[in-house]
């Protein structure tokens, strides 16, 4: 299946000035940030991309080979970041919120619609709300005829950063494998993060950051149960399971939080540590 921008465009017909798409990547992993990417369209885009597609049907050459020809594509793009740190202390949806505005904060100005992968808003801080646009299943796209960027806020549950003014949120599944303005911001979140990996991986080479990107693998996990974690892993989480539990799950928003983060050395002696968070 190829992206498109019919989604996009029915947005724009509807009165969009500015559609953002916007997709995240690095939500399971057990070290690192969790990264976000931004595409915004408006009526004056051009052709989706030769070869574009979701971020995790591409190789790695593959998606680099892409960054250039996306951003060229784009009316404007971002990434944003949140380090494993703030995924700690906040929680990884409030950490997901963070990303999300540091990313629109990088923009010329506003958008007026958010294109948002899945079925759960996240964008919005808890008690979770549906979506503020309409639901896309119910738009027909046969029938259907410079500012300042966000502010940063609080959520109302005083956990973390929330886009302020929050922009309606439409929500679609899959919308990385049909959207070409998410599947855009997949691939810049990927090869973000994953470069943003491979350099921690000089820093800390015994946990194969470089080819895990912070995953659980088998052999990433053998290095925590080894070593212990790094400030660079999430220490909020269960970074060692027994044999057969889910290695994707995640701690639910506002689990009770363990930091031990070591000041200025991890526990396999390096003293150097690099900004994991780093704006791209």
């Amino acid at each position: 299946m190829r992206p498109s921008l019919r989604t996009e465009k029915l947005l724009l017909r509807t009165g969009c000035q500015r559609v953002a798409g916007i997709d995240e990547v690095g939500r399971g992993a057990l070290a690192g940030p969790v990264t976000v990417g931004v595409v915004v369209v408006t009526e004056r885009i051009g052709r989706v991309p030769q070869g574009l597609r979701d971020s995790k049907l591409l190789t790695p050459a593959a998606r680099a080979r892409l960054v250039t020809p996306i951003r060229r594509w784009a009316v404007e793009s971002a990434v944003g970041h949140a380090s494993a740190t703030e995924i700690d202390r906040i929680g990884i949806m409030a950490a997901l919120r963070a990303a999300v505005r540091r990313a629109f904060a990088q923009l010329s100005g506003p958008v007026d619609a958010v294109l948002l992968d899945g079925n759960h808003n996240y964008l919005l801080p808890p008690p979770a709300a549906p979506a503020d646009g309409p639901a896309l299943f119910e738009l027909d796209a046969d029938s259907v005829e410079p500012g300042v960027p966000p502010s940063v806020g609080r959520d109302r549950s005083g956990d973390g950063p929330a886009l302020d003014p929050m922009p309606p949120v439409h929500l679609k599944i899959k919308a990385d494998l049909t959207c070409a303005a998410v599947a855009g911001a997949s691939v810049l979140a990927k090869t973000a993060r994953d470069g943003l990996l491979a350099d921690l991986h000089r820093y800390f080479p015994g946990f194969g950051f470089d080819v895990n990107k912070g995953y659980a693998t088998e052999e990433h996990r053998a290095a925590l149960r080894d070593a212990g974690p790094s400030v660079v892993h999430r220490r909020s989480w269960q970074l060692v399971r027994h044999h057969g539990s889910d290695p994707e799950s995640e701690p639910a928003d506002g689990a009770p939080l363990r930091r031990h983060v070591q000041q200025g050395t991890t526990r396999r002696g390096t003293a150097r540590q690099p900004q994991e968070g780093r704006a791209s």
